[in-house]
């Protein structure tokens, strides 16, 4: 089966830096589009990043300058560093892919939360 399994949240100062993982098993990661999204407690969630299979990168206005999505193909993992953090940065982030099985939904991981302390 498909999982995607995020890692590297955790609780930093306003100004802070952490890098977020996730490590993507059951299908040929090389060929597939990545995103991280955000969600806030009550909140839509939102798209922070994308990274194409051709690496190109798309960001969210709220999150350019500050944070990098990148991917590393030999490890089947896509990376998001996200430098000078903001109260407002707070949330669950997610990594997932669109299926390519029509009909089938997007695959997600469990989330990890990043608390950046006010």
């Amino acid at each position: 089966q498909v999982q995607l399994v995020e890692s590297g949240g955790g609780l930093v100062q306003p100004g802070g830096s952490l890098r977020l993982s996730c490590a993507v098993s059951g299908l040929t990661f090389s060929t597939y589009a990545m995103r991280w999204s955000l969600q806030a407690p009550g909140k839509q969630r939102e798209l922070v990043a994308t990274i194409g299979s051709s690496d190109s990168t798309t960001y969210a206005d709220s999150v350019k300058g500050r944070f990098t999505i990148s991917r590393d193909n030999a490890k089947n993992t896509v990376y998001l560093q996200m430098n000078s953090l903001k109260p407002e940065d707070t949330a669950i982030y997610y990594c997932n892919t669109r299926s390519k099985v029509l009909g089938s939904a997007d695959y997600w991981g469990q989330g990890t939360q990043v608390t950046v302390s006010s």
